[in-house]
């Protein structure tokens, strides 16, 4: 195992629970792409205008009988069968999303039956694309309270399904998929060193979907308006992201007493290239140490960190020892960052 210079702001603190560590990652993106080319012939767009504002060339689209658990599901299965976890073991679900296969109940349970994790409690929580980050701090707490032994934490969405595919400026940017990590205690290892999570619901209005809930209930007049659908004010949404990503990893690092130079791999919340650049360049990261996946699968918000980092670990681009740095920001809005020791 290498090692590395850090500090463990939990033992700083007279911390004396166990550890977490994500024992395996998984992932799941639905078969059909959708390039640039195609959104051509259906909006006022181009593959031109796209790549330079997002970094996006294409993204992949659930069919209509596939649902968020189903790609999370799929994606707790993988990460399962590589930490050699049967179903039965699993003591939480936790499923991130804001696109739930319905209001209620959670999708968590959706894929626990699908799994076969009888046993297991679930949830669902809902931060839009800081999701996965805010639940693995979540998570990782029912392990170092020695409540669970084993949790299982999924980032799950089907954008596409409230998506207004009219909208230039949004259908183009969103995806659909799923990752998944398993969350255990690994002797000798400091695993999830820390979380660094914030909110401002005074800018809640940025993005949002404001059909459906209580605030304004499904009638005729909600669909007639396109209430149903994802709204976005980019630019201020450009400005935020990027200053609070910067903040909360930053943050991050300075409790661990490390610089940006000590991290291996930086996964960032894939939503668009210009935000990638600019929070790497505030942070002082070079090239080479930030992970992209965005112009594969745009914008998959709470599944966006996950699948990142799945395919991060399966490419060699981590291994065992190295320190990692998750950033994501969001609808809320949200935004997190973790430091962890793989």
């Amino acid at each position: 195992m290498k090692t590395a210079k850090f500090k463990n702001p939990r033992a700083s603190h007279g911390f004396q629970g166990r550890t977490c560590s994500i024992a395996a990652v998984g992932s799941c993106v639905p078969e059909r792409r959708l390039t640039n080319a195609d959104l051509e012939k259906s909006v006022d767009t181009s593959d031109e205008w796209i790549v330079t504002r997002t970094g996006i060339r294409e993204r992949r689209i659930a069919g209509p009988q596939e649902y968020t658990s189903d790609l999370a599901a799929k994606a707790a299965a993988t990460a399962l069968q590589r930490a050699g976890v049967t179903a039965d073991q699993i003591d939480l679900i936790i499923v991130a999303t804001i696109t739930p296969d319905m209001g209620f109940p959670a999708t968590a349970c959706l894929v626990q039956q699908k799994i076969g994790a009888k046993r297991a409690a679930a949830f669902d929580l809902e931060a839009a694309c800081s999701g996965f980050i805010y639940a693995l701090e979540v998570g990782q707490q029912f392990i170092m309270s020695c409540t669970y032994n084993t949790v299982l934490v999924i980032g799950a969405e089907k954008l596409s399904s409230i998506v207004n595919w009219q909208d230039r400026n949004t259908c183009v940017l969103f995806g659909d998929g799923a990752g998944a990590a398993v969350l255990q205690h690994r002797p000798s290892a400091h695993g999830l060193l820390t979380v660094c999570m914030g909110a401002d619901g005074g800018k809640a209005s940025l993005i949002s979907m404001p059909g459906g809930g209580s605030l304004h209930p499904a009638s005729m007049q909600t669909v007639v308006s396109g209430m149903h659908f994802l709204r976005m004010e980019g630019k201020e949404v450009f400005k935020s992201a990027v200053t609070a990503m910067c903040t909360a990893a930053e943050e991050a690092l300075r409790r661990c007493e490390i610089d940006v130079s000590q991290i291996k791999c930086i996964i960032p919340h894939q939503a668009n290239r210009r935000i990638i650049d600019a929070v790497a360049d505030r942070l002082g990261a070079k090239p080479e140490q930030v992970f992209l996946n965005l112009e594969k699968y745009g914008n998959t918000s709470a599944a966006s960190v996950a699948i990142a980092l799945d395919e991060a670990v399966q490419l060699g681009r981590i291994q065992r020892g190295d320190l990692v740095l998750l950033m994501a920001f969001g609808a809320g809005l949200t935004w997190g960052a973790a430091v962890i020791e793989w």
